[in-house]
């Protein structure tokens, strides 16, 4: 296996769900050079390559299929904030998570929306309103234990938000 294969695998390994670029940036590697190793390492079996929201994020082969969708999600600055406050929280509202992050309703449902399709999050309605609760706690902390979202990351979700309150006024 060549250096570039061997280096863009051992990432993969090390951080499941990298979109690819993040993968191309953080190793400094031209995006024709990286297409070619990731379908070399994707047509082996070695890795698997998923498109999430816009972005192809890839795993280790032996990765569990149901969980990728939910790691790609918590890559991301806003839905991790999201996630945690339903976590730390005793049922959130929206509302209240919004403002708490800085972020704008409507990015806030949005990122809901997804987060519940994966099972991150339920929303629950009651008298009081629209509350956030988290299903599976153990499961999601696994999950938040497998990311951490990099500055890059970051600064693509406070630019999205930036936009999302800027369009809203």
């Amino acid at each position: 296996m060549s250096e570039t294969r061997e280096r863009i695998r051992r990432r993969v390994y090390a951080e499941p769900g990298i979109h690819f670029n993040q993968l191309a940036r953080e190793l400094d590697i031209a995006t024709g050079q990286t297409q070619y190793h990731l379908r070399r390492l994707t047509g082996t079996g070695e890795l698997v390559g998923e498109s999430f929201h816009g972005r192809t994020h890839y795993y280790p082969s032996a990765f569990e299929p149901e969980d990728r969708e939910a790691v790609a999600l918590l890559r991301r600055e806003s839905c991790r904030g999201i996630v945690l406050a339903a976590l730390e929280g005793e049922s959130p509202h929206p509302a209240a998570i919004a403002d708490g992050l800085g972020l704008a309703r409507s990015t806030v449902e949005y990122h809901v929306r997804n987060l519940a399709r994966c099972g991150l999050v339920e929303k629950r309605h009651d008298a009081e309103g629209v509350h956030l609760t988290v299903p599976d706690p153990e499961w999601t902390a696994s999950l938040l234990g497998e990311v951490e979202p990099t500055v890059a990351d970051r600064l693509v979700d406070r630019f999205t938000s930036l936009l999302d309150e800027l369009l809203e006024e």
